[in-house]
């Protein structure tokens, strides 16, 4: 590659990565031009993948499964595989590509292979194991009280991965996240609504009164 210099004139000092420069009246610095715009032009930033769904840390729900996320590259990815198969990229931002995709599972662990490519060839490859979860949590209520308008209940949540949420009229319970997890809550009303999720979404909704 040839190098070009141009010459320029000032009256400031001058720092760059070839020294300190001081340039007066009728002074001059000789600078490269291209050098810059060379190196700005090669593109070795690898697409980056992320999953947005589903949520549950390598546990999903067994229906109506979908792998949701996007394609992150500073020029923008132009093809992305999910086990070999083609999936769109949609075509609303330059550099983020979103993603969605419905696969066909067999039995309930699952291995999938993202592969992304961006315009300049580069590449990156992300696996994500996926085990299916059809069961749905159980509740038992082991205690109901009511003082008034204000409403004590308690009960047992069991999952046979995880109970992720317990929730008492929409309010989520502080819980230590386990395959049992006791709980109690105070509310108003004259029932109370439960709600119990487990990592993969499945859920078991209550009212008691």
């Amino acid at each position: 590659m040839q190098v070009y210099w141009q010459a320029m004139s000032g009256s400031q000092r001058h720092t760059s990565r070839f020294g300190k420069f001081t340039r007066g009246v009728g002074a001059a610095l000789l600078l490269p031009l291209g050098l810059g715009s060379c190196a700005r032009q090669v593109d070795t930033f690898q697409p980056r993948i992320v999953i947005t769904s589903p949520q549950g840390g390598g546990v999903a729900k067994a229906d109506n499964l979908f792998l949701k996320g996007y394609v992150m590259d500073d020029r923008g990815a132009i093809q992305l595989t999910i086990n070999g198969q083609a999936v769109p990229l949609d075509s609303g931002s330059p550099k983020i590509k979103y993603f969605s995709y419905q696969p066909q599972v067999e039995g309930n662990q699952n291995t999938f292979t993202f592969k992304a490519r961006d315009r300049a060839g580069n590449e990156s490859t992300l696996t994500m194991d996926l085990d299916l979860d059809p069961q749905v949590p159980e509740l038992k209520i082991t205690s109901f009280e009511r003082f008034g308008n204000t409403i004590r209940v308690a009960g047992v949540a069991t999952d046979n991965d995880r109970v992720a949420e317990v929730l008492v009229d929409g309010r989520r319970l502080n819980i230590a996240v386990g395959q049992k997890v006791n709980f109690y809550a105070e509310t108003q009303g004259i029932y109370a609504d439960i709600t119990v999720l487990d990592r993969a979404g499945n859920r078991v909704e209550r009212r008691v009164q």
